[in-house]
């Protein structure tokens, strides 16, 4: 039975990416942090304590050798070092990268979207031969775009497919986005406001869509890099609506022209240019075929994201998206702009 290793696997896209190699015939070891079980996981599944920063430990994870390794919380040069280093205990390698590795050709990425003229204008859609950041250690970005030339570059000892997905979502999201139109729902928020006309779109990534590239790359390994991310993917105003289907809920939203006034009306969605990725080279290459819309992947993150914020504060349930969005709930703000005159 072919032998597959999965690091990080407690996590967003792991949790799937396991059960799917599983199903496909995999004989998977689970290694995470916490080194849990998740309840979907066929019982043949193997779990594993791993720090990832341990040399020692992730060669003796490996072991005699596996035929494959998926690792999905691989940052920088160090950690592709990591990898290539065993590559002759390694078959072939899925690794998972970011869309924010993308340069717009005149300097303007994610890293440059806060300042003046920072906001990139990517072609629509982003092939995965657009220009990138270059590498470094300044940014996630920049770590990233590290970590994929190193392992690309040993593509004759260790074949990699490298994955770059868009807005990630669905349960077991340390940034789980949906929350700021679950939260105001359950709060009895009933109006809300959108920059940018509620027209942004920064291309989704259902988790169980990641994995399935997962599953097709790990039956034709090669080196290669693909997009990840979702069909047709929505507006942030769609997806606020989707959100409120799925709550049973009616809300009013006031679409703003511009920019949003201070946090009122800025989402984690917010941009005024799409982000929007080509999946050509996943359906040539792989025979990509998404398993899930945005719309039926969206009931279990509402359900997962209103359980998880039973009984406590969003930014105890959240750290990551409380450090990242500070100010996403900004009621006060929203409450004066309501009231405030307008002409």
């Amino acid at each position: 039975m072919r032998r597959a290793v999965v690091i990080g696997a407690g996590g967003q896209i792991g949790r799937p990416a396991v059960q799917v190699l599983a199903r496909d015939g995999w004989e998977v070891t689970a290694a995470s942090r916490g080194g849990h079980r998740d309840e979907n996981w066929p019982g043949e599944v193997r779990t594993a304590l791993l720090d990832r920063e341990d040399d020692a430990a992730l060669g003796a994870l490996i072991g005699d050798g596996c035929d494959l390794v998926v690792d999905l919380v691989a940052y920088g040069l160090r950690h592709a070092r990591q990898l290539t280093g065993l590559a002759d205990r390694i078959g072939a390698a899925v690794v998972v990268s970011s869309v924010s590795v993308y340069e717009d050709g005149k300097g303007r990425g994610f890293d440059t979207m806060g300042e003046p003229d920072g906001l990139p204008r990517y072609p629509v859609p982003i092939p995965e031969d657009q220009v990138t950041v270059p590498p470094g250690d300044a940014t996630y970005s920049t770590r990233k775009v590290a970590l994929e030339r190193e392992l690309l570059a040993a593509a004759d000892r260790l074949p990699t497919t490298v994955l770059r997905p868009g807005a990630v979502h669905g349960p077991h999201s340390p940034l789980p986005r949906e929350l700021y139109f679950v939260k105001r729902n359950l709060d009895g928020r009933r109006r809300r406001v959108l920059a940018f006309r509620g027209e942004s779109v920064f291309h989704t990534s259902a988790a169980r869509n990641i994995a399935e590239l997962i599953r097709l790359a790990a039956g034709r390994p090669g080196s290669r890099v693909l997009n990840a991310c979702d069909p047709e993917p929505p507006a942030v105003s769609e997806i606020g609506a989707a959100v409120d289907a799925v709550m049973g809920v009616e809300t009013d939203t006031v679409l703003l022209d511009g920019p949003a006034q201070t946090s009122v009306g800025r989402t984690p969605w917010s941009a005024e240019l799409p982000v929007l990725c080509d999946m050509s080279a996943a359906e040539r290459e792989l025979g990509y075929r998404p398993v899930v819309s945005y719309p039926d992947g969206l009931p279990g993150t509402v359900e997962w994201l209103t359980r998880r914020l039973s009984g406590q504060d969003w930014r105890a349930a959240f750290p990551t998206l409380a450090r990242v969005y500070p100010d996403l709930f900004d009621y006060a703000a929203e409450d004066a702009w309501f009231a405030a005159p307008r002409t």
